[in-house]
């Protein structure tokens, strides 16, 4: 049989339980940088709402129909510097272009989107948008190099966070500041993203030259310190040259439209009329040579005559 409790076992294992309660500390979040102390959370909360800012970006790419296959590398060069992105497949490009994406990127969970939209075979456009409510920059892409066409030294991580990097000029004109702005949101990766590593080994600049954007991507190298860091080319290279700023996602009221814009269309006609100008030359000049012929008729030749009568 087994023995019976004495009266003052039941208060002795309750005050046990409660030292175990209190000696037992809830243990601190882990992160990928370490143990994330409990204290740091408080801190940064908001004092207002009390709640953690979290950057919750994500941006769906995709392109049109019928886009070829250099334009298509260059989507997906930008495709992997983004880890924060979700491609879909290509989109007709019509006049309810603007109606079928934004309902892809409400289906996908995105609040941007990057459009490749190719015409003729030749003319790139992209498209920096924010959905559902705007705004939204239209660009004429050129001088387009991919990294397999380059075939550069540097080499960073894939998946590691960017350090964007903007020319001084930027802040001189609101609607540089509006692109930066987009730029800044759509090209910067979120800290907490789950296929995103917390390194910062390149650098994204865009500078703004003849009022084009150019794009760069260097990998940082540290070698032998600090001091001794220099910079590689990584790739992809392309320029882009604004078009029209929209109010609302492709489309709506017009905000900025760039009056140094010319069309590729104009640029080839303008070329086809310079190749053809020397052959249009030589028709109209043989065409004054027959009026002028009709208008002075010659006479006729005293020898020409003596050897048709012999």
């Amino acid at each position: 049989m087994g023995k019976k409790r004495k009266a003052g076992d039941g208060a002795s294992v309750e005050d046990s339980g409660k030292k175990v309660e209190e000696m037992a500390v809830e243990r601190p979040k882990r992160t990928l940088l370490g143990w994330k102390d409990k204290t740091e959370v408080v801190e940064e909360k908001d004092d207002e709402s009390g709640q953690v800012f979290r950057n919750k970006e994500k941006v769906l790419v995709s392109c049109s129909r019928r886009i070829t296959f250099r334009y298509r590398h260059l989507m997906t060069d930008i495709v992997s510097l983004l880890p924060h992105c979700k491609k879909e497949s290509k989109i007709e490009s019509n006049e309810i272009k603007a109606q079928s994406i934004n309902e892809l990127v409400e289906l996908r969970n995105c609040s941007s989107c990057l459009f490749f939209e190719c015409r003729k075979l030749k003319d790139l456009y992209l498209w920096l948008a924010k959905s559902p409510n705007g705004p939204s920059v239209k660009f004429l892409v050129n001088t387009v190099h991919t990294m397999e066409e380059m075939k550069l030294t540097g080499n960073h991580l894939k998946g590691s966070r960017p350090i964007l990097s903007f020319s001084s000029n930027f802040d001189n004109d609101p609607r540089w500041k509006l692109m930066k702005e987009i730029i800044t949101q759509i090209f910067g990766i979120p800290k907490d993203h789950r296929k995103v590593k917390p390194f910062f080994d390149h650098i994204y600049t865009f500078s703004i030259a003849d009022e084009h954007i150019w794009f760069r991507n260097y990998q940082v190298v540290t070698q032998g310190g600090i001091e001794k860091t220099t910079l590689v080319e990584v790739g992809p290279r392309f320029c882009l040259n604004p078009i029209r700023i929209f109010a609302g996602s492709f489309g709506g009221p017009t905000l900025y439209e760039n009056p140094l814009y010319v069309s590729p269309n104009q640029i080839r006609a303008l070329e086809k009329e310079k190749k053809t100008g020397k052959y249009l030359n030589k028709i109209k000049a043989k065409a004054k040579r027959k009026v002028h012929e009709l208008a002075n008729p010659i006479e006729g030749d005293e020898f020409a005559d003596m050897w048709r009568e012999d």
